[in-house]
């Protein structure tokens, strides 16, 4: 069995495949890139004869369709989604193969979710948004509606991450999208949006305590497809997403230079050239990352991802706290590997709905919930150095006591 994995060479893609690679179901995990550079090291890092590679421009259906010849699932991680997402589903769609993706642009999401039918009427399962977040947070909602809560009142999802080995223009540049677009957020029972530098946006900025990352971590809007998604699927009074980047300092640097408007692609003429101040801005922000990082002494990378969700179970209010929290992993692994094991569950017939369709439309939580910890390694640094692997989660009762429970 073939898996082509879209933009294997990237920091989640090459996780992805190196997940997959790992495991029996696939004999050939296929990476399929603009840039190959890293097709030996993932080589090198996996079975013997198991990946191969093909240069492949993911804004060419063409090549796309090429590339994806002869696979049982294609796993997409080529971004900014908003602007390939359109050209490579189509492509896949057509060729008729499994798909799965994990596209975090609530813009692009909206209009490929309208390609339902489409995908239906070719017998296509196609599986958007499976990360961390989205992903792994939508399911871990899903739970918590079916199984632990009478009702569900809201679910605020906070994620937070940092020091990865590297980060390329195209994360940078995500981020200033994610900054300028309309942010959208489930209050009041309502779809609505806020603008990110504006009042209302403001208004929701809050700090967070995470397992691993430490209190007061101050989170930002972000225009995630949870917000649109989760209450297609489940009654709910609010869904909020926030999130940075760490350190705050390298998070800042980005904000500022967004709002200051150096996100802007329209060329300016300096000493007679023309420079775009998006492409100064990228290149400026990727070069000071690591000045920042070794001056605030980070350290590794590291990252949590939490789910909150508010009800009542049993005639009384209940919180449950879900975190996925690591000393040692960040974006790629947080968003790699629930990408792979929307795979492994795909090729191994657990998804089974036809059409386009978000996890909690189609993936059952606890099969995921059952699968993750043997890909990832998700700990909580507890006092005297112990480490627990896993989901972290909590139920904190209407008197603020707060329970540890194991799902696992």
């Amino acid at each position: 069995m073939k898996v082509t994995v879209l933009g294997g060479c990237g920091a989640v893609g090459g996780v992805a495949a190196k997940t997959l690679a790992a495991q029996p179901d696939f004999s050939e995990v296929c990476i399929a890139d603009a840039n190959l550079d890293r097709l030996d090291e993932l080589r090198a890092q996996s079975p013997e004869g198991k990946i191969t590679g093909v240069r492949v421009d993911a804004g060419s259906r063409e090549q796309v369709q090429e590339a994806v010849s002869g696979s049982s699932v294609v796993l997409n991680c080529v971004g900014p989604f908003y602007k390939t997402v359109k050209t490579v589903l189509s492509a896949v769609l057509d060729a008729g193969i499994p798909y799965v993706d994990i596209c975090d642009d609530v813009d692009v999401t909206t209009e490929i979710l309208d390609w339902d039918q489409r995908a239906k009427d070719a017998g296509v399962t196609a599986l958007i948004g499976m990360g961390s977040s989205p992903g792994a947070t939508n399911l871990l909602a899903k739970f918590a509606a079916e199984t632990l809560l009478d009702e569900t009142e809201s679910v605020d999802i906070f994620h937070a991450h940092g020091g990865e080995p590297f980060e390329g223009p195209g994360v940078v540049g995500h981020r200033f999208h994610c900054m300028t677009i309309p942010v959208p957020m489930f209050l009041d029972g309502k779809l609505t949006t806020v603008d990110y530098f504006g009042p209302d946006g403001i208004a929701l900025r809050q700090e967070f305590d995470f397992p691993v990352l430490g209190k007061g971590v101050m989170l930002y809007p972000y225009p995630h497809p949870e917000q649109v998604t989760l209450p297609r699927y489940i009654s709910l009074k609010q869904v909020t997403n926030k999130g940075t980047v760490l350190p705050s300092e390298y998070y800042d640097l980005t904000r500022d230079l967004c709002a200051l408007g150096l996100n802007s692609k329209e060329p300016l003429e300096v000493n007679g050239k023309s420079i775009t101040p998006h492409d100064f801005a990228v290149a400026y922000i990727i070069k000071m990352r690591e000045k920042i990082l070794e001056k605030t002494g980070f350290g590794g990378q590291r990252g949590c991802c939490s789910v909150v969700a508010r009800g009542v179970k049993d005639g009384r209010p209940l919180e449950y706290r879900f975190h996925m929290a690591s000393a040692s992993q960040a974006l790629g692994e947080g968003t790699g590997i629930p990408a792979a094991a929307g795979v492994l569950l795909m090729a191994r017939g657990k998804i089974r709905e036809k059409g386009v369709l978000p996890p909690e439309g189609c993936v059952n939580p606890l099969d995921f919930i059952e699968l993750i910890p043997g890909l990832m390694h998700l700990d909580e640094k507890k006092e005297g150095g112990d480490s627990f692997g896993g989901v972290i989660v909590e139920e904190v009762d209407e008197h603020g006591n707060v329970k540890k429970l194991d799902i696992g």
